[in-house]
């Protein structure tokens, strides 16, 4: 019997783990990656203590402080949650875990363009984290994927570093708000390609170029550029818990101040919940807040202790 069973082996997981353990919780963290959506980066520049840090290494560095502190850790999946009486239950594909309370910390996971080249060269020219990566590209060629705030957001702030910005646009218009979409249009650097789509990226050791698709025109052409942001949209993937927690229209939940979800001893914290913000440091501090309740609430039930 665990007293608390994270579920996401991100900076929030594990920044929860630290904080559990520190308060003698026996604790144990399931992922299926270590990393979370760190691993989507390939440096790291705006982690307080870092002037610039490579993310494997900021990733090595939280697990291992973790594990020394006592915290277990298991690579695997969880493929079902349930509620038994005041304890929790946690399937993996090998084992069924106990724990006295549960916190998810499992994220958004980007969407992808599933082309040729995407995956290749990921964290060697595409990016799914334009303030994440964007200063390693200072003075060159760059495109961003996307039509939403988010895309527009990412070119806006790419058009005062690269030289060239190319936003590809499924369709003529945007789903963005009117006054991010002045802005974009008024940069000089930003070059709209609406109707079109990437059908690959190309390069030998790095992004080189990608092929572009008119879907009016039906005509293919090469862009020659630096780095792909892909910025189609994250998503919130929580049927895991979907009859335990309540859930905002992008399926992200909905948490208390206290990181506690609509189930009592089950708590949410990062990326995965609604905060506004997706960022390392706010998902650390929703952790941090997620497994100090979970040491209240087992103190404040004695049948638990």
């Amino acid at each position: 019997m665990y007293d608390t069973i994270i579920i996401g082996s991100g900076p929030a997981g594990m920044t929860a783990a630290i904080y559990a353990v520190r308060r003698e919780m026996k604790t144990l963290v399931i992922g299926k990656e270590t990393g979370g959506q760190m691993i989507w980066a390939s440096e790291i520049e705006n982690y307080p203590g870092f002037e610039s840090i490579k993310s494997f290494e900021l990733i090595q560095r939280i697990k291992d402080q973790t594990v020394k502190f006592g915290a277990e850790l298991k690579n695997e999946e969880v493929i079902k949650i349930e509620k038994e009486n005041k304890s929790f239950k946690v399937h993996t594909s090998n084992q069924v875990y106990e724990g006295k309370t549960v916190i998810i910390t499992i994220g958004l996971s980007p969407r992808q363009l599933a082309v040729p080249g995407e995956k290749e060269f990921n964290g060697r020219g595409v990016s799914y984290c334009a303030n994440c990566d964007g200063p390693f590209y200072k003075n060159k060629q760059v495109a961003v994927v996307g039509g939403g705030n988010a895309a527009l957001d990412a070119a806006e702030v790419m058009s005062k570093i690269a030289t060239q910005v190319f936003l590809i646009n499924r369709s003529e218009n945007f789903k963005a708000f009117d006054t991010l979409v002045k802005e974009v249009q008024n940069r000089s650097n930003i070059e709209i390609i609406p109707n079109a789509e990437i059908k690959a990226i190309v390069g030998s050791d790095k992004v080189e170029k990608i092929l572009v698709f008119n879907k009016v025109t039906k005509e293919e052409k090469e862009v020659k550029l630096d780095g792909v942001f892909v910025e189609v949209g994250r998503i919130a993937t929580t049927d895991l818990v979907n009859n335990l927690v309540e859930r905002d229209e992008r399926n992200q939940i909905i948490v208390s101040e206290t990181m506690e979800t609509k189930t009592s001893g089950l708590f949410a914290a990062g990326d995965v919940t609604t905060v506004v913000y997706k960022q390392i440091t706010i998902a650390m501090g929703q952790a941090t807040i997620a497994a100090l309740s979970a040491y209240q609430y087992i103190q404040m039930n004695p049948e638990l202790l």
